[in-house]
């Protein structure tokens, strides 16, 4: 009776580990793993910068952005798509150790732990979000190239631009990678969907010379207002699509609304992935 009323007294152990520790962990096993990979940092860096040289360098001067002194050389322009290229390669691409570790058996030993949906959701996406965010802002590196010389306040203002866009575009990529099993299937949805969804982006051409209904699908795009956000702040003088606030606060949104999006679909699984 004393050994049953210690052991009812003596408070419950938690069954859960909580939240922070598991995320760091999973967090900085996604750091790890990156870059171990050195062929991949390489391709998450180099492609896009082939793309930002070979199309900039293709258009040149033939392109014009603007009227009068507001015309850009094509190099220039095309920078913060390329910059956003280099954030949603890494990212949905990060977002593929989903799969590998559901076939190395990682993914169910986590999930069988003591360990909160919500932390492995937040440790895998803030770790596709980190190395997201450090190779975007690497390539800030080529700026100069492009015409572009920041201050302190700029380049802080182009981080935060840089990890919201990283975030939702991880967490997204995290949504679509969570019910998958075949690595096939994910770069189906990619080439499809998300490739798509840079091109219209404003990245490429701009909002003014598009057709009516390119015009109505890039309001509607995301990517559009981190394209948009990227231009105002690396070319203060130059005219854009939307104010920098309402950029900046749609990258918000987009941000909660595809965590929201990943952690329903963490969560939508109860039984364990085979």
């Amino acid at each position: 009776m004393a050994t049953q009323a210690a052991t009812l007294a003596r408070p419950a152990v938690a069954p859960s580990a909580g939240i922070v520790l598991p995320a760091f962990t999973l967090w900085w096993r996604e750091i790890v793993r990156f870059y171990r990979q050195t062929t991949r940092v390489i391709g998450v860096l180099a492609s896009p910068l082939v793309f930002w040289l070979v199309i900039g360098s293709g258009f040149g001067t033939s392109f014009r952005s603007g009227g009068g002194a507001g015309q850009q050389h094509y190099l220039d322009y095309f920078y913060p798509g390329a910059l956003i290229m280099i954030v949603l390669f890494t990212s949905i691409f990060t977002m593929m150790s989903v799969i590998e570790d559901r076939k190395e058996g990682f993914l169910l030993s986590v999930l069988v732990a003591p360990v909160p949906r919500a932390a492995i959701v937040l440790g895998k996406v803030l770790g596709g979000t980190t190395l997201a965010a450090i190779q975007g802002m690497i390539f800030l590196i080529f700026a100069p190239f492009a015409g572009v010389h920041l201050d302190l306040l700029q380049v802080l203002l182009v981080g935060i631009v840089v990890f919201l866009v990283s975030f939702a575009l991880t967490a997204l990529g995290f949504a679509i990678a969570w019910p998958m099993d075949s690595s096939q299937a994910f770069h189906g949805i990619v080439n499809l969907f998300l490739i798509p969804l840079w091109l219209v982006s404003g990245a490429l051409f701009p909002m003014n010379g598009a057709s009516g209904w390119i015009r109505a699908v890039m309001r509607l795009n995301p990517l559009t207002y981190g394209v948009e956000a990227l231009r105002s702040l690396l070319y203060p003088g130059t005219a854009t699509a939307f104010p920098l606030a309402s950029s900046m606060a749609t990258l918000i949104l987009f941000s909660l609304v595809m965590f929201a999006l990943a952690f329903l679909m963490a969560n939508r699984r109860r039984t364990s992935p085979a």
